[in-house]
């Protein structure tokens, strides 16, 4: 698909745990995170299948967890950039409604540009619901490369 193929034009390879995958802006400042120092908040995984493609097992970090973890839980709003520039959007009230999960995984290993890596934010409630087309798709991004807390 499309999407599949403009993350992989602009992350053409995995990148080793110890190099930077995320970026982390507040305000001014900004911070690079590795795929281990994502790992090291509460771990979460679910069997699906991505409406985009991949299917398996996803895991890692309840975006909550994560959130704390990064001292970024009090934000009022959450920018996830992906590396092609798609945008989403989420509040507080979003993350009070539903359990989000920021994949890092399927089946075991990191994600490809291919299976819409290097991370992804999915809602694991409303996986079967978003493939028949009864809940939104508007919260899932995947190939994220940025978070912006305001």
């Amino acid at each position: 698909m499309l999407s599949t193929l403009i993350a992989a034009a602009l992350c053409p390879a995995v990148a080793s745990a110890a190099e930077p995958i995320l970026d982390i802006r507040t305000g001014t400042e900004t911070r690079q995170l590795t795929l281990e120092e994502i790992e090291r908040s509460d771990a979460g995984q679910v069997t699906m299948r991505h409406f985009e493609g991949p299917e398996g097992t996803f895991s890692g970090v309840w975006l909550d967890d994560f959130l704390e973890d990064q001292q970024l839980d009090e934000a009022s709003r959450l920018r996830f950039i992906a590396l092609d520039d798609y945008t989403s959007f989420l509040t507080p009230a979003d993350r009070e409604a539903r359990r989000f999960l920021l994949a890092t995984r399927l089946d075991g290993d990191p994600l490809t540009p291919e299976e819409l890596g290097p991370l992804m934010l999915i809602v694991p409630a409303d996986a079967e619901a978003t493939l028949t087309g009864e809940a939104p798709m508007s919260q899932w991004i995947w190939a994220i490369g940025e978070i912006q807390a305001r």
